[in-house]
C-alpha cells in the first residue's frame, strides 16, 4: 500500500474550484478497488490517499489523471506503508 500525500501548489480558492472534479476522480479510484481511504489535511495544505497498489510507480501513474495534478494545483509524494 502507498500513502499518497499531496501538497497544494496554488491558493486554496483555486484548488477548491477543481475540488468537485477531484472528488469525482477519487470516487473512480474507489470504484476501481484501489482506494482504501482519502481525505484533506487539516489545515488544508493538501490531502492523503491510501492506495492498495504494489509500487510507487503504479500509484503515481494512477494519480497522473487527477484534476489537481493535470491543472498544476497539487503534487503527490509516495510513502510505502504496511498496516
Amino acid at each position: 500500500m502507498y500513502l499518497m500525500i499531496s501538497t497544494y501548489l496554488a491558493p486554496l480558492d483555486q484548488v477548491d474550484e477543481a475540488r468537485t472534479a477531484h472528488l469525482e476522480f477519487v470516487d473512480g479510484l474507489e470504484r476501481a478497488g484501489v482506494l482504501v481511504c482519502a481525505g484533506r489535511q487539516n489545515p488544508p495544505t493538501g490531502g492523503i490517499l491510501l492506495l492498495d497498489v504494489d509500487s510507487a510507480a503504479r500509484a503515481h501513474k494512477l494519480l497522473a489523471d487527477d484534476p489537481y495534478v493535470r491543472q498544476g494545483l497539487a503534487e503527490y509524494a509516495a510513502t510505502g506503508w504496511q498496516p
